[in-house]
């Protein structure tokens, strides 16, 4: 039998499939079901500094007499009592699985706030998971002022915990690799999550109104990832995951064989239900099998950037090559 078993994050997990996180993993029961289906650990749904800030905000606006001490209560009660309730989350999920519950925090500042990460780690989190969406939008910052919000945040949450860390984050960077290897020595995170996703934007040429498109990922997707993991595993030491565009068993193999550690999945388990799980380790257990493999780390990597014959293929942002003959 194949020993699907790995380390994550200092992590013993049975199989390298994490559910992300997602409305799947807001919920003891879903939770409950995840872990009977196969899965190796859970990303709870994040807690949004968005979100936290928006409600304190509406809370406040519905009545403008308030003085500042009142808007200081308001606003530290909704975020005490958002809080509240994720914490409640966390400690109700460790008593009714065994599969590690890692927590997710999704920021966008440095602010105080992710404080909240001695809290998480004291109801009784494995881990914890940094979110950074950070869309380079600001035409004021240079590039170099939007790298720098990784390392604020994940310093200002490393004197706060000491859980194990991954930061998941975006792909928009002019030196990519550059920052992906200086995360990594930063000493602040145990792992890197690539990549997020985003909400993709749309116009409804009609009604003249924003809407959204492709809110769950396509199998062919996965090349994005798939590029940054083999190329980052051959300078990164710490733990990879990967995420986006893996709906099957032969996708995980395609990022273990580009040096992840695990795959995040979310998209797939929407769309198939949470019982296509067993299905994709079975898939990895019979790829497995026909290639001789008796374990992950057998096969770890040996498709990356500098071990692959095909290097080439993953610096490639052109296709002319592949498309010249169509006509």
């Amino acid at each position: 039998m194949s020993n699907l078993s790995v380390s994550y994050l200092g992590l013993n997990l049975k199989n390298p499939i994490i559910i992300g996180s997602s409305g799947l993993t807001n919920s003891v029961e879903k939770i409950v079901e995840i872990e009977k289906q196969g899965a190796a650990a859970v990303v709870l749904k994040s807690l949004f500094e968005e979100q936290i800030l928006a409600e304190s905000a509406g809370h406040i606006d519905h009545d403008e007499s308030f003085g500042y001490d009142v808007h200081d209560y308001i606003s530290n009660y909704t975020r005490d009592h958002k809080l509240g309730d994720y914490l409640k989350l966390i400690k109700d999920a460790k008593a009714s699985v065994s599969i590690p519950i890692i927590a997710s925090i999704n920021c966008v500042s440095d602010t105080e706030w992710v404080e909240f990460s001695r809290k998480i780690e004291e109801a009784g989190a494995d881990a914890l998971e940094i979110n950074i969406s950070l869309l380079p939008s600001n035409h004021e910052l240079r590039g170099v002022q939007n790298e720098e919000i990784y390392f604020s945040i994940l310093e200002n949450v490393r004197k706060n915990t000491n859980l194990p860390i991954a930061v998941k984050m975006s792909q928009y960077s002019g030196g990519l690799a550059n920052l992906i290897k200086r995360i990594g020595w930063s000493k602040s995170v145990d792992g890197i999550v690539l990549f997020n996703r985003y909400y993709s934007p749309d116009i409804d040429v009609d009604t003249m109104q924003i809407s959204h498109t492709n809110i769950f990922s396509t199998a062919q997707e996965i090349a994005t990832s798939l590029r940054w993991i083999a190329i980052s595993s051959n300078f990164v030491e710490i733990d990879l995951a990967a995420t986006t565009g893996v709906h099957s068993g032969k996708d995980v193999v395609k990022q273990i064989l580009a040096g992840a550690k695990v795959v995040e999945i979310v998209s797939t388990i929407y769309k198939n239900g949470p019982n296509h799980i067993p299905g994709m380790i079975s898939e990895i257990e019979g790829w497995m099998k026909e290639h001789k493999y008796d374990d992950l780390q057998g096969f770890r990597g040996i498709m990356s950037y500098d071990k692959s014959k095909g290097t080439a293929a993953f610096e490639r942002i052109q296709f002319m090559k592949h498309f010249a003959g169509i006509e």
